[in-house]
């Protein structure tokens, strides 16, 4: 199907020379048309796509008459021209989506065209990633030119030469990071706009110091970043200014106004993450000795024309009665924004100072990278200062929050809500004749006598290794409270656990070895099944119990298995020593007594092998002997001792 040609967009002379009927009809023209050769099919498109044709020639016209047109064009602004926008985006699309591109579309001047007019779009941004490595052969050569012609402009004597092209590559470097990585390689771009600074007009160098940050960050930003070239690039930077201000320490240049206005040194600390964090840090930690104290530009501020009215002007709600009722400092502020985008209105930069608290460097890198809010994305960037600071003090605001209630843990109970009875309301205390005394005397609430004596039962006081730090602690915390009578059962598995592990160790110790062989042995198996326990957890049992002999004895006194019954009973009379024993009453060598007895003598006869206790230390018979006269003073001694006494007492007081 062969369509009609469509005819270019027209210039901005003819355009101011059409009646709004005429433009409409226009629009409605190039809408069907658009749509037509969208709907055409695959072979029938690259036909009319082709170099030359009416299609191209339409979009290349259309891209370089609206970015070149200024923001008060109404025609620009009807209903219908954001369709067309929408439109000839999708065509460009669809054309640089095929194999056979016209040679008109890979010009550089096309993509600078179509990067101003969607300069936010990420849809652009992605048709141009993936343009560039469909085609990056073509489209680096044509950068390799512009690089060419704007180098050898910005290092002759006039670099003002440059200002268009620069002001065009800006939007271009930010749209796609593809053609920064292509200009940036090599020093030789960058030498340049170093250079081309010193012998810059005050008006260019706010683009040079933006071709040269968007140009730097496009580095960080590709899809492969390239930290090493833009770390060369700042260290040349940085030797280049440091020899321009050996005669001057105050001598501009363009790292100076790049640290001073730009984010630069935010991205180096922020963006840059992994090996090369760490060297981004140290890197902006030394650029930030460049940053100007004073970041005034010399450029003064142009005022626009401001609608005054004929009667006095009004009070905005900051009290500022006209442009002089602004500080100074502000407008040195807002002159700094607008040296970087001329094309911004002064009201909308006080919008932006407003918004980001004065800080140019924010405000900077928000109008960079297009990340504005949305009530200052859509505003009007033309706005003049007089329509930003002449308003009605009367402007709506939202009503601000409540001040907030203090709650508590009664609230909504029958006190707060009016529901508790009278007869409950009591003025001071509820019972007036309670005192401390009562308070004290009343035993309801008191442990009982029971589980007063378990706790101390429970409390060893011969233990050499207890910490009597927490006396009172420990004893509280053994106090049974439960009621004689009581019928709970203890549902604690571990004392279930407890008593079958205890009775396993009396038992049969090395169950509780820790060997492999144990561990697969039947009564270990037929323990854990028992106890529900992990062989670790039996074998940490046993060793937590071998190092607290403490416990072990509360063990053997709780699960004693004596029932009362005794089968044997041993006798407890006394028995003298075997022969040899050596004891101090032993008959084995003869006993001694008075006279010629078997004792061999009068007196106390030492026969045989009996031990005394006055005899050698080292003797066994002293030692026993002495045991002997120990046990036996209770018995003899003290008694006899006694009743010598009472019979001398007895004759003192009474002659016999």
């Amino acid at each position: 199907m062969n369509l009609p040609a469509i005819a270019p967009f027209p210039p901005a002379k003819f355009r101011r020379d059409l009646v709004p009927e005429e433009w409409e009809a226009c629009l409605d023209a190039w809408l069907t048309l658009t749509e037509a050769y969208l709907r055409l099919p695959p072979k029938e498109f690259v036909k009319d796509s082709v170099d030359g044709s009416s299609l191209v020639s339409f979009l290349t016209s259309y891209y370089h008459e609206v970015s070149r047109a200024p923001r008060d064009d109404q025609l620009l602004h009807t209903s219908k021209a954001p369709s067309l926008r929408k439109m000839a985006f999708l065509l460009t699309h669809r054309i640089l989506s095929t194999e056979t591109i016209p040679a008109s579309l890979l010009r550089w001047t096309f993509l600078v065209d179509i990067s101003q007019v969607y300069p936010r779009s990420k849809s652009l941004q992605d048709l141009l990633h993936s343009f560039w490595i469909r085609r990056r052969m073509e489209l680096e050569t044509g950068c390799q030119k512009l690089k060419d012609a704007l180098t050898k402009a910005l290092e002759s004597e006039d670099p003002d030469a440059a200002a268009s092209d620069l002001r065009q590559l800006a939007p271009l470097l930010h749209v796609s990071p593809d053609a920064g990585l292509s200009l940036m390689t090599g020093s030789d771009f960058v030498d340049a706009l170093s250079a081309g600074y010193q012998r810059a007009s005050s008006g260019l160098r706010p683009m040079l110091v933006t071709v040269t940050y968007l140009g730097l960050t496009s580095l960080i930003k590709a899809p492969k970043p390239n930290h090493s070239l833009l770390f060369d690039h700042l260290y040349s930077l940085k030797a280049s200014t440091e020899l321009q201000q050996k005669p001057n320490p105050h001598h501009p240049s363009v790292l100076s106004d790049l640290v001073t206005n730009t984010p630069i040194l935010q991205k180096l600390r922020d963006t840059i993450t992994g090996k090369d964090a760490e060297r981004a840090r140290d890197l902006s930690a030394t650029l930030g000795s460049f940053r100007r104290a004073s970041g005034a530009r010399p450029k003064r501020l142009v005022l626009r024309k401001m609608d005054k009215g004929k009667g006095r002007i009004r009070q905005d709600e900051y009290g500022h009665g006209a442009f002089s009722g602004i500080h100074v400092h502000r407008m040195s502020l807002v002159s700094q924004v607008q040296d970087l985008f001329p094309d911004l209105g002064a009201g909308f930069i006080i919008k932006l100072m407003d918004e980001y608290n004065d800080d140019v460097e924010q405000v900077t890198a928000h109008l960079l990278e297009d990340s504005l809010p949305p009530h200052l994305r859509d505003a009007d960037r033309t706005e003049d200062i007089g329509e930003s600071l002449v308003q009605s003090h009367l402007t709506p605001r939202s009503t601000p929050p409540l001040l907030p209630t203090r709650r508590n843990i009664f609230d909504n109970d029958d006190f707060d809500n009016l529901a508790i009875d009278a007869s409950r309301l009591h003025i001071g205390r509820k019972n007036a004749a309670q005192t401390a005394d009562t308070i004290l005397s009343d035993r309801s609430t008191a442990p009982a006598h029971a589980a007063i004596i378990s706790a101390l039962a429970a409390f060893d006081s011969d233990d050499d290794e207890r910490d009597d730090t927490y006396d009172i602690a420990d004893v509280g915390g053994t106090v049974d409270t439960a009621r004689p009578g009581s019928d709970d059962v203890d549902a604690d598995i571990g004392h279930k656990n407890e008593e079958a592990l205890f009775a396993a160790l009396r038992t049969s110790p090395e169950m509780f070895n820790r060997d492999t062989a144990t561990r697969r042995s039947q009564p270990r198996t037929a323990l854990k099944s028992e106890t529900g326990m992990t062989d670790e957890a039996i074998e940490g049992w046993a060793i937590m119990l071998a190092r607290d002999p403490r416990r072990r004895r509360a063990l053997e006194a709780k699960y004693a298995t004596f029932g009362g019954q005794q089968r044997e009973l041993a006798s407890t009379a006394y028995r003298e020593s075997p022969a040899g024993s050596g004891t101090e009453d032993s008959d084995a060598g003869g006993r001694g007594g008075r006279g010629g007895g078997r004792g061999g003598g009068r007196g106390r006869g030492h026969g045989g092998n009996r031990g005394s206790a006055a005899g050698p230390a080292d003797e066994k018979g002293t030692q026993v002997a002495r045991q002997r006269k120990e046990a036996s003073k209770g018995s003899r001694a003290n008694h006899n001792r006694r009743d010598q006494r009472a019979r001398k007492m007895a004759r003192g007081g009474f002659p016999v």
